[in-house]
């Protein structure tokens, strides 16, 4: 388990340090991530405290190298991880920052849930009422469970919609055996 004060303290200054780039290097951070996530063998060569400082810093100055048009502030985090040992904290630290940047820059994360894939237009629409209710902008991620029949769920911060013909059905079903 991954020490969540550590990462919240560098993504605190990753975030102080990035300035108005704050979202670019998030989508960077991010790219980074899902990266690592795919090439395990990398993410644990990088992370694994046996191997030498100087052996970690050659790998971490080629993924830099590799990742043409890395932010600066981005670059010198990589390098303070590594130096200091902490590059298996990357992916909280990763979710840390995002949740500050999104904080700054007044955006709430979501999810909205259907029966079948929506269409754009029906995302944009989603969104708009999501944003009209929550009053900060959404920024969406849209899944796909049948099991709810139709309609939709959104899940916005701690709030759930739930417009699912499933949970429809099961308030009539309650309805009817109340009385």
């Amino acid at each position: 388990m991954q020490n969540v004060s550590v990462a919240r303290r560098y993504a605190r200054a990753l975030l102080e340090a990035s300035g108005p780039q704050a979202d670019q290097v998030l989508s960077q951070l991010e790219e980074l991530v899902r990266y690592l996530h795919s090439t395990p063998a990398v993410f644990e060569a990088l992370a694994n405290p046996a191997a030498t400082r100087s052996a970690r810093m050659t790998m971490t100055d080629g993924l830099i190298k590799a990742a043409e048009g890395m932010q600066p502030t981005l670059a010198n985090l990589l390098k303070l991880l590594t130096d200091r040992n902490r590059f298996s904290a990357i992916t909280v630290m990763a979710l840390q920052f995002r949740d500050l940047v999104d904080a700054r820059l007044g955006r709430v994360r979501g999810t909205v849930t259907s029966a079948a894939l929506l269409g754009d237009a029906q995302l944009v629409a989603i969104k708009a009422q999501l944003e009209t209710l929550t009053q900060r902008k959404v920024v969406l991620e849209a899944k796909v469970d049948q099991s709810i029949l139709g309609g939709v769920i959104a899940t916005v911060g701690s709030r759930t919609y739930d417009g699912s013909l499933k949970s429809q059905l099961r308030e009539m079903g309650r309805q009817l055996t109340a009385k």
